[in-house]
């Protein structure tokens, strides 16, 4: 009698695969406010850059201005950094940070 081990994967393989896809995804693009860069300016770039409507980029806008900073976007790294780079171009502070 021998004793065949499956090779199929294991409940927890699985599980750590959607965990490091959950990872891949959870950045934030974050603008920061200035006394620099008009409502106008930071509005257009949020459309241009963010594919935003004119609606959404002024909400992002108001809550940069009132609170300091605001995640205008989610997503993963590669897809968010040349969004950054492309609004830290037009002169507006931006990073992309890890979510907690």
């Amino acid at each position: 009698m021998s004793i065949k081990f499956s090779t199929s994967p294991k409940p927890w393989e699985a599980f750590e695969s959607d965990i490091d896809t959950a990872l891949a995804t959870s950045y934030s693009l974050i603008v920061w406010n200035d006394d620099v860069n008009t409502f106008e300016w930071v509005i257009e770039s949020l459309i241009e850059v963010c594919g935003h409507s004119h609606e959404q980029a002024e909400q992002c806008a108001l809550f940069i201005h009132h609170k300091g900073k605001y995640a205008v976007k989610k997503g993963d790294y590669d897809t968010l950094k040349p969004m950054c780079n492309s609004i830290t171009e037009r002169g507006i502070g931006a990073t992309v940070e890890m979510v907690d």
